[in-house]
């Protein structure tokens, strides 16, 4: 790795007076790692070493990150979670919505100025990749933080999985998975490792900067005998609130202020116990918990966590803004997304927002609205048509400047939390679990909290509670494609995702693509159209209406039908007919005599029958002794529950007259198949 400039301290109290330009260098290959220790895996490491290095930048920066894809068997990407990117839409990172992905053997150039501050990560967002470990954390200090501490110390929490998500997420999206249950994670992790510990030193006040850098569990975080003070939340300040817990989502990050005791007998374990609640089973002997140690004493013990009763972490929603910005005006838009998780005809479930899972399109949606027709095009504008973005990337067109209210019912189960690319919104109404969808009637504000209504809390990722709802805001002021979905990286795999397209004829007006861009797309075995719409129609056509047609768009599976396909009747009818014919040979057998006087006797040579058990009284058959010569036969009738009743001698003229005689067709070796109530008696 390489930095230009300046380099960025973990611990840092003083800036330079001006922005600089910091350059990372990112090789990125598979090396192999066990940070749990009861797995070494492969990982996704970066310049030959795990965990993946901090990015420390300072409000102002411009950042650079040359990344160069030396996988070997995978495509890859960069995303800047949190950060705004206003301007610089292309350098967002996720694939085929503002790029297309880095093959193996290519580099890319990711290059933005930096205007916010607080705690942020970056991570591969390309078909569910960062859970195999490209991901780490990225912090923009600020010169001019409302808040002293004396040092900080940046803490990730995350899940962890012993096997690679190629292997992982077949198996997840199978119809061997109907219900769609989610891998449980195999440990959880604490700064990549577990035991970790953090030297204290008394009464000194240090800012703790956690990040949730995992696919899938939210984390209950607490310190054993010490009040923590929020003082940011996703990039976000928040007047100091005082709490022994807070609960951070995936994806979701907080910083707090801690006071080191003066007192340096003893030493503390801080906790980060794994949100259970999301997973459908829990196996046995898995530890939910990771636990490392303010070190106030190297020579004292490390004790145990003390086992709690309840979880009570601090609700974020009510926490305010440092710069009291009030609630955004009445909105110009409103989308409700309602949140389902159904099976398709692939047998795999998959999630929705109204009935739609996200499919990439074949061409990045960023770059169709670069090359679409706009108002100055002769062919027309196509720019704000919905339509040529495609089905299934969800899309919605919004206004420069527009208010966007979206309306979050959560029809599902479980917690899930939202991210929005590109802004933070303004939280004007949680529900809790259970309370179903909002509408109009409900009180948004919450009357009962004066907080919401004199300057709503925001942030760029929100949890929904199980079949409970939400309401947030946010102003359109940042042209560029911009995903939001659910950040448990499994829900995103299963397409909960839509997309925004703001400002788009702004957009193209703002962003040339570098070559290393339009690179990615051409330069690699199976090329990717960087024109046109989702299809890739159109791009080079003069026929306008070639962007409407979307006849070969991405498509997911399709649904089960409601009611019985042609086969499905065909083979029920089969199955229908076939089970009749089967109970009506039964019942044919049951009520028939089956050795009775109009059945068959048979006979090889000399062939002695026994009685059959039947009922009482009631005749079961007719049993003969018939000579080789077929002249002669003794006859024994049976009665069903009793020995032998009657006996008679028949005889007749020749073989052929006893057959011919019965009306019998059969004989079986040397002796003669007789049926005694067809013959005549000489």
């Amino acid at each position: 790795m390489r930095i230009l400039s300046r380099v960025a301290l973990l611990s840092l109290t003083t800036a330079a007076a001006h922005a600089a330009t910091v350059v990372y260098d990112f090789n990125v290959s598979w090396i192999t790692a066990n940070p749990d220790g009861l797995a070494e895996r492969p990982v996704i490491g970066i310049n030959n070493q795990w965990p993946p290095p901090r990015i420390h930048v300072q409000v102002g920066d411009r950042l650079i990150v040359n990344l160069h894809n030396s996988l070997g068997d995978e495509d890859t990407s960069l995303h800047f979670h949190g950060l705004f990117m206003n301007g610089s839409n292309h350098m967002d990172g996720p694939v085929m919505v503002t790029q297309c992905p880095i093959p193996p053997g290519a580099s890319f150039t990711y290059n933005f100025t930096v205007d916010q501050p607080g705690t942020y990560w970056y991570h591969s967002h390309n078909k569910g990749q960062y859970p195999d470990g490209f991901r780490g954390p990225l912090v923009i200090h600020d010169p001019k933080a409302p808040f002293e501490y004396d040092e900080e110390l940046v803490l990730t929490v995350s899940d962890w999985y012993h096997d690679r998500m190629s292997l992982l997420q077949p198996r997840f999206m199978s119809k061997y998975n109907p219900t769609g249950a989610e891998p449980v994670p195999k440990s959880a992790l604490m700064n990549d490792t577990q035991n970790l510990t953090m030297p204290m030193v008394p009464d000194r006040t240090y800012l703790f900067r956690i990040a949730n850098i995992g696919a899938f569990a939210g984390q209950y975080i607490w310190v054993e005998d010490h009040t923590i003070t929020v003082v940011e939340m996703d990039g976000v300040y928040v007047h100091p609130t005082e709490t022994n817990m807070v609960y951070v989502a995936a994806a979701q990050r907080c910083s707090f202020l801690l006071t080191a005791k003066k007192e340096t007998s003893r030493n503390f374990p801080i906790i980060a116990s794994m949100d259970t609640t999301l997973f459908d089973t829990i196996p046995p002997g898995l530890n939910t918990n990771v636990t490392s140690y303010l070190l106030y004493n190297p020579t004292a013990p490390l004790p145990l966590p003390t086992p709690l009763d309840t979880l009570t972490p601090l609700d974020d929603t009510l926490l305010l803004p440092q710069d009291n910005l009030t609630t955004l005006p009445s909105p110009d838009q409103t989308i409700t997304l309602n949140v389902t998780m159904n099976n398709l005809a692939s047998g795999a479930n998959y999630a929705f927002f109204n009935d739609i899972t996200y499919v990439p399109p074949r061409v990045p949606t960023l770059y169709t609205v670069l090359s679409s027709p706009n108002s100055s095009s002769s062919q027309g504008d196509l720019t704000t048509n919905p339509s040529i973005y495609g089905t299934y990337t969800h899309p919605f067109i919004l206004s420069h400047n527009s208010i966007v209210q979206l309306v979050l019912n959560n029809l599902d189960s479980g917690r899930h939390p939202f991210h929005l690319h590109g802004h933070q919104f303004q939280i004007l109404h949680r529900s809790a679990a259970d309370e179903g969808t909002w509408s109009s009637s409900s009180s948004t504000p919450d009357p009962n909290n004066s907080n919401h209504t004199a300057a709503p809390m925001r942030r760029d990722t929100l949890v929904v509670e199980p079949n409970g709802n939400a309401v947030i805001r946010f102003q359109a002021d940042n042209p560029g494609v911009w995903l939001f979905h659910c950040h448990i990286e499994w829900h995103m795999i299963s397409g909960l995702a839509v997309t925004f397209i703001e400002a788009p004829s702004v957009l193209q007006q703002t962003i040339n693509l570098p070559e290393d861009h339009l690179a990615a797309c051409r330069d690699r075995e199976d090329p990717i159209p960087f024109e046109g719409n989702a299809a890739g129609r159109g791009g080079d056509s003069k026929d306008l209406s070639q962007w409407l047609v979307l006849d070969g768009q991405p498509t997911p599976p399709k649904p089960i039908p409601a009611g019985f396909t042609g086969g499905g009747i065909a083979a029920l009818t089969m199955s229908c007919f076939t089970g009749i014919l089967g109970v009506a040979v039964v019942a044919w057998y049951g009520f028939s005599e089956p050795v009775g006087e109009s059945n068959t006797a048979a006979a090889a040579g000399k062939v002695k029958s026994p009685a059959v058990a039947g009922e009482s009284g009631s005749e079961s058959g007719v049993y003969t002794d018939v000579d080789s010569a077929g002249k002669s036969a003794s006859v024994v009738r049976v009665k069903r529950g009793t020995e032998a009743v009657e006996s008679e001698a028949l005889s007749f003229g020749s073989e052929e007259e006893a057959v011919n005689g019965v009306g019998m067709a059969s004989k079986k070796g040397d002796g003669v198949v007789v049926d005694v109530d067809a013959i005549t008696r000489a």
